[in-house]
């Protein structure tokens, strides 16, 4: 048999968003601005939740879990992107690569998790209120939160494995901002049929398995609302699961978009757009789309600022 020599790639070369330098500048001026924006937004209601009594329940304590992996997602891909857009070496190391991929995917599969602990939350609260304070406890809370966590490092880490095992040979130019999963795959000198299925699985097992939960818990939401009497519990539970499954369109789409379709059909403009939506604009989006369309969230940010204002008036 003929023996091939191989070139080991020891860093990878991003193309990132744009070609010109008059469309990076832009690029960086927005970006920048979105980031700054994400993790005022994220920080600010981690610690609005911290601050207000009001908000130490169930409900907010995910969603400042949320907030937290949001930034951690937007900080892992966000920052170096930003370098990229006006560096010349758009470079990154071998094992700095594989590093932002694993952050990545298991940041990526918390917040599934999380998205559908906050479902089956709403659902507990709203269909079975008399049981929810001995459902949901705060120990059943923190170990919730922490399995989601350990599920993502641990999907993460098989998946992580699987992909960086790959020979790379042929070329070490990654068309994208930042390492994934689909462009990696395109790198590889050998058939990559079988890693591609597997990730796919673990995957759509992960997202079409809390979409699942989470569409579950809300069918059963919706009936209960529609049972109320109540005109303002009524009003309230809605406004609540509306401001949720907006932030869960929003992800999943994008999501579901980029990793469960064939790989023949991947397309470097499009999924470009598509990563961009789910790893800069959507966690910026989650803060104020959860205090916008939230009463008591609003509430407790008006007795901070009114707090705040006060002294300076005596």
């Amino acid at each position: 048999m003929m023996k091939t020599n191989y070139t080991l790639v020891t860093e990878f070369i991003l193309l990132g968003l744009a070609d010109t330098l008059e469309l990076q500048i832009i690029l960086f001026v927005l970006f920048s601005v979105i980031y700054t924006l994400t993790v005022c937004g994220n920080v600010g209601m981690i610690l609005l939740i911290m601050a207000d009594s009001r908000l130490h329940t169930p409900m907010y304590f995910f969603l400042a879990n949320l907030s937290f992996v949001d930034i951690c997602c937007t900080s892992n891909i966000t920052p170096k992107m930003l370098v990229d857009l006006l560096s010349e070496k758009k470079t990154i190391s071998f094992a700095g690569c594989f590093l932002q991929l694993y952050f990545f995917i298991a940041l990526a599969t918390t917040e599934c998790i999380l998205f559908g602990l906050m479902a089956y939350d709403r659902y507990v609260a709203i269909c079975n209120p008399l049981l929810y304070p001995l459902v949901m406890t705060k120990t059943v809370c923190l170990k919730m939160a922490a399995g989601a966590f350990a599920a993502g490092l641990l999907n993460s880490m098989v998946n992580t494995s699987y992909v960086s095992s790959l020979p790379f040979c042929s070329s070490n130019v990654i068309q994208h901002f930042f390492c994934d999963s689909p462009p990696l795959f395109k790198l590889s000198c050998s058939d990559t049929r079988l890693n591609e299925s597997i990730i796919s699985t673990f995957a759509g097992v992960n997202m079409v398995g809390t979409l699942l939960v989470t569409l579950t818990s809300y069918c059963y939401i919706l009936f209960s609302i529609f049972r109320m009497h109540s005109g303002e519990g009524r009003h309230k539970a809605f406004s609540t699961c509306v401001s949720h499954l907006t932030a869960i369109i929003l992800f999943y789409s994008s999501a579901i978009y980029t990793y469960l379709r064939p790989s023949s059909s991947y397309t470097l403009g499009k999924d470009k757009v598509a990563s961009v939506f789910y790893t800069v604009v959507i966690p910026m989006l989650n803060p104020l789309i959860y205090s916008l369309r939230n009463k008591e969230v609003k509430r407790a940010l008006w007795n901070v600022i009114i707090r705040k204002r006060i002294p300076s008036f005596l």
